[in-house]
């Protein structure tokens, strides 16, 4: 079993917002994605690497409510009055060759497994019933793709990179042992904090830049 980062998630308050915040902080401009039905959200790309990418989500107006809560906090109102501020990095996902015992080896709770699709992208990914962010996004999502084909695959190679992942939390200590559970203890830096924060340096054509 793999487990490795995938993509980084930022979300706005609309996907227009947060699109025009990351092209003017980084001087590249996402690429539209699609829709994500089930959860009433919608979203753009930009590809930082083989095989990862910046994921831009926010809530799809145009899509009926889902009967259960968004993922990624999305409903939470003080997300939204954040959002409505500026758009944020909210979390990060690892891509795992098996996601069912990788959820079963995590020291947290990742959610329960759900099948997505979009276009002729399929994957499984874990979603907490509540729409929470595991760690409050400090401790990655897992997904697995079950297509050969990657997001960042079809995505222009950009001049953009990720410099470092890192975050704070009032536990680091828990945090850290949750992201040793599955092995992905390197790619994140976790120091203490209050509140708990989530944070990427990347490297553009707009120098060094922080999200």
């Amino acid at each position: 079993m793999t487990v490795e980062p995938d993509h980084l998630v930022v979300a706005g308050a609309t996907l227009a917002q947060a699109i025009e915040y990351v092209a003017d902080l980084t001087g590249i401009a996402p690429r539209p994605g699609g829709q994500h039905v089930a959860m009433g959200t919608h979203n753009a790309l930009v590809r930082l690497g083989d095989r990862f990418y910046l994921e831009l989500i926010a809530i799809d107006p145009t899509l009926p409510r889902p009967a259960r809560p968004r993922w990624f906090d999305l409903d939470d109102a003080a997300m939204q009055l954040a959002l409505a501020e500026r758009p944020r990095l909210v979390a990060w996902l690892a891509r795992t060759s098996d996601i069912r015992n990788a959820a079963a080896r995590a020291g947290y709770a990742p959610g329960t497994i759900h099948p997505m699709t979009r276009g002729d992208f399929r994957w499984r990914i874990a979603i907490p019933d509540d729409g929470k962010r595991p760690g409050e996004g400090v401790l990655p999502g897992l997904i697995q793709w079950d297509v050969a084909h990657h997001p960042a695959d079809g995505l222009p190679r950009e001049p953009i990179t990720l410099v470092e992942l890192a975050a704070s939390h009032p536990e680091p200590q828990a945090m850290r042992k949750a992201l040793a559970s599955i092995g992905v203890q390197d790619a994140i830096r976790v120091s203490f904090g209050s509140p708990a924060r989530l944070a990427a340096m990347l490297r553009t054509p707009r120098g060094l830049v922080t999200l």
